[in-house]
């Protein structure tokens, strides 16, 4: 029997090519933005046997279920503006939030036998609680047994052999099973995965030059990745502070914030300020006071860094003793240069803060951060610009991760349908 599902919120494919790789075929679909629809058509078209619809309110202006087929799985990475740490953080009060509800409708017209949802960390964060209650009791009143708790889980956390990828990606993703049998007495349901290394596994083994990285002569357009004269300059900056500060002979540096404004020897008046800042800024004033031989002569030879830009002026420093920040993976982010070993890469983001790979001196392609993402290479994003198809990676669902989710939780609760759980574990 082929199993059928639909993909709301669908963006570029996530869910669909997780499903897909078992044989499913999709019976509908759903994705308001325009590019993204292009290339989940152009992509999986091919195993769409239905509507493609363009506005998911616009399912509920007629008969739910004269629009929407009968399926076995409901998929939908529904929008997590209303939950992300980066927005507003209004949860359900958000129009976007309220989109649960609408998925809540389909769920309750037409009883999909497995429901798998995705979003950010946060919504099961503590300004969430309330949130995420809301949620599991509405889908346990709809007649769905899920845990307490949902699974939190990130694509570095299980080999790759299983299907995991070099990217630190927290996600939540909510599984539930529609209760046939009536066994609402059923108590203490878990996640099988629990937010650590799935068996043993170690995280620091990935390696990104060799799981992720493109050749250069596999690369047409390689000169549009690497990095500016400008770039390079503010990270040799950087780079002599590293040595003078001594990461380069064995020493680790601080794990704090670097504030290259706050390398002053005058005490800093920090009243008023909040209890993180205070920190930060005594910090940086204790580690100047203890370097100042080496570092004040850092600061005059660049003109006290007042020729770069705020976040230009800070380094996160993740990199523990690595010796040169051109050995790890670079982040230019709103917070600072941030500077991690090249094991696994930080979460894309739906904006342009690409990792640098700094033995290459460029971006990660688009290739690259699909690969971190899960994508086969098969996904083709077309002639549209990469600042776009960026954003679309940072938004999508990670389909490996996604299907190793939700077959975990196949093979450990006994109440999971058996032929689902036949497709995902053959």
């Amino acid at each position: 029997m082929t199993l059928k599902f639909i993909d709301l919120f669908a963006g570029i494919g996530g869910f669909h090519e997780a499903l897909e790789s078992i044989d499913a075929t999709c019976v509908f679909a759903s994705e308001i933005d325009l590019r993204a629809r292009e290339i989940y058509l152009n992509n999986r078209g091919d195993n769409l046997d239905g509507e493609f619809n363009e506005d998911f309110n616009e399912i509920f202006l007629g008969s739910i279920k004269s629009q929407i087929p009968k399926h076995d799985i409901l998929t939908a990475g529904f929008p997590c503006q209303p939950f992300s740490k980066s927005g507003f953080q209004r949860g359900l009060d958000d129009i976007r939030g309220n989109h649960f509800l609408g998925i809540a409708r389909i769920i309750e017209e037409r009883q999909p036998r497995v429901v798998v949802l995705e979003n950010v960390r946060n919504l099961v964060g503590p300004k969430h609680n309330q949130t995420w209650t809301t949620i599991r009791e509405i889908l346990r009143g709809l007649g769905y047994l899920l845990p307490d708790i949902p699974t939190i889980f990130s694509p570095h956390l299980f080999p790759p052999e299983l299907g995991g990828t070099p990217q630190s990606r927290e996600r939540v993703f909510i599984v539930a099973v529609r209760d046939d049998r009536r066994r609402k007495s059923l108590v203490d349901i878990q996640s099988p995965l629990l937010n650590k290394p799935f068996d043993n596994w170690d995280p620091n083994k990935w390696d990104l030059a060799k799981s992720v990285l493109q050749k250069d002569n596999q690369i047409p357009n390689l000169g549009e990745y690497l990095l500016t004269e400008e770039e390079i300059s503010v990270i040799e900056i950087w780079e002599e502070f590293v040595n003078l500060a001594g990461s380069s002979d064995g020493r680790r540096l601080p794990g704090f914030p670097f504030w290259a404004d706050e390398f002053r020897v005058k005490t800093p008046d920090v009243s008023g300020l909040p209890l993180w800042k205070v920190n930060f800024i005594l910090n940086n004033h204790k580690f100047y006071s203890s370097n100042k031989a080496g570092l004040f002569n850092w600061l005059r030879k660049h003109n006290y860094l007042a020729d770069l830009s705020a976040s230009k002026r800070k380094l996160e420093w993740q990199a523990d003793d690595m010796s040169s920040i051109w050995k790890g993976l670079i982040q230019f982010r709103p917070s600072g240069v941030r500077v991690k070993k090249p094991t696994y890469a930080p979460a894309l983001v739906a904006m342009n803060q690409t990792s640098i790979y700094g033995p290459k001196r460029r971006r990660l392609t688009v290739r690259e951060a699909a690969r971190l993402q899960g994508f086969n290479d098969s996904l083709d994003f077309g002639a549209q610009l990469d600042s776009i198809s960026y954003k679309q990676l940072g938004n999508a669902v990670a389909p490996k991760t996604a299907l190793f989710v939700l077959r975990e939780c196949s093979k450990f609760w006994p109440f999971f349908p058996q032929d689902i759980r036949d497709e995902l574990t053959k």
